[in-house]
């Protein structure tokens, strides 16, 4: 029974007891949902501008700015998960990762800035 005992509760499973499918398709997954907020933010922050009616030069130039990051995140992120359809994909580059989060932090700061705008 050595070699075919199971492991117990809490202890390491063997290798051959992975599933290599499940996490790249849980790291899609979390992707999609990334993107998913990604998209909201840059939506909700439209809809305000368009609510408002009066938008200045300024707060065009924050949609525009959003709808460029949301664009640009979402090209980055699409192209992160194709990557993942091969298999295990390498690494994700320093550079991509921190455009990545780039993008996130300035959409999130739009679109803040979009809705807590004076006036309202």
């Amino acid at each position: 029974m050595a070699g075919g005992a199971r492991p117990t509760a809490g202890g390491p499973r063997p290798a051959s007891d992975r599933d290599p499918g499940l996490q790249p398709e849980r790291t899609r997954l979390a992707w999609r949902r990334t993107t998913l907020s990604a998209t909201v933010v840059a939506a909700l922050a439209g809809r305000q501008l368009l609510r408002s009616g009066s938008a200045g030069p300024w707060e065009v130039a924050l949609a525009v700015l959003t709808g460029a990051l949301w664009l640009a995140f979402l090209a980055l992120a699409h192209r992160r998960m194709r990557a993942m359809a091969g298999g295990r994909p390498p690494g994700l580059p320093p550079r991509t990762a921190l455009l990545l989060v780039g993008c996130m932090l300035a959409l999130t700061l739009c679109g803040a800035l979009i809705v807590a705008r004076p006036g309202h």
